[in-house]
């Protein structure tokens, strides 16, 4: 565990974890203990973003991520505005770019920001002003789910060397997968990839540090952590499986394949499941699983970056 509570991401872009240094997660991770904290009192307000505006731009659904950033700019005393593709300009067919700059003219501190291009919010960090977080651009980052998952694992785990973590599932499509993958590696956790191999990316079999298996069952194989990837079907081009059941059969986390892990193995899942084909029900509702404590935790870590970024303080000056 690196003690190092000086980072700053005053001002910062968050736009992937590959921007990301070990001293920068460790002091988001830092400050979400402090900010689940606060999520359990009975009063959850702070005056920490005081004063602050923040825009929730979504040009996609979202339940968990969309919630959890209004929650989190609320909770720290922050103005918050969602605004979604169905309900605003955007239908008339108002560009990317004249959204932005409008949502810059009227004083906003911050956008988070989930778009289905990816580089959507690199580009938008570009012609606007106010702190871009990225929520989810494509298949490219979601680097505040790589966060969580990695305060999830410590919350559990405690540290993070030597641990063996198991990834399955739909690698192409995710964001998730990718901002694991880079969050993982920079804090000392050995990732391991399991799936068919048309929903693989090429590039990750030359990357280092990246164990990639035909296997599911040699990923899982004394595996401390699994991430269970969600079958992505709308971006998904038809072909790259047989079927849901065939899936199910070769790639789904059963209790089966989960004993193969380590007894104390960690179930994750960045949500919504598809129960019955890349999980099973069993599994997903287990002692073994943490998947409704990373929707917690994903309060805990939005809050954070929230105040990392939109204050002048490091980690210790900006605890309330």
């Amino acid at each position: 565990m690196v003690e190092n509570k000086t980072a700053s991401l005053c001002g910062k872009n968050i736009l992937g974890l590959e921007y990301f240094s070990q001293e920068e997660i460790e002091s988001v991770l830092q400050t979400a203990v402090e900010m689940k904290n606060i999520i359990h009192r009975d009063i959850k307000k702070v005056p920490t973003l005081r004063g602050k505006a923040i825009v929730n731009l979504f040009y996609e659904p979202s339940t968990r991520t969309r919630t959890s950033f209004e929650l989190a700019g609320k909770y720290l005393g922050a103005d918050v505005i969602n605004i979604t593709a169905g309900s605003s300009s955007i239908v008339k067919g108002e560009s990317l770019r004249d959204t932005l700059l409008t949502i810059e003219d009227m004083g906003i501190d911050a956008i988070v920001m989930r778009h289905k291009a990816e580089g959507a919010a690199e580009y938008a960090a570009k012609i606007v002003k106010p702190v871009i977080i990225n929520a989810g651009d494509g298949a490219h980052a979601h680097p505040s789910q790589g966060l969580l998952n990695l305060f999830t694992i410590r919350q559990y785990k405690g540290d993070f060397k030597g641990l063996k973590y198991a990834i399955l599932g739909d690698i192409s499509h995710s964001r998730v997968a990718r901002s694991d993958i880079w969050g993982m590696r920079k804090m000392g956790i050995e990732v391991h990839l399991a799936g068919p191999r048309t929903l693989i990316p090429r590039f990750l079999y030359k990357e280092k540090g990246i164990f990639i298996h035909d296997h599911i069952e040699d990923a899982i194989k004394n595996a401390d952590v699994i991430n269970v990837l969600r079958i992505q079907t709308e971006r998904q081009k038809s072909g790259l499986f047989p079927s849901t059941r065939e899936y199910a059969r070769i790639f789904g986390l059963n209790e089966q394949r989960l004993s193969l892990a380590k007894k104390d193995v960690l179930v994750m899942h960045p949500g919504p499941m598809n129960k019955g084909w890349e999980i099973s029900p069993q599994i997903a509702y287990s002692t073994h699983s943490a998947i409704q404590e990373q929707v917690k935790n994903g309060v805990a870590v939005r809050m954070a970056l929230l105040a990392l970024v939109l204050t002048g303080g490091k980690h210790d000056e900006i605890i309330a």
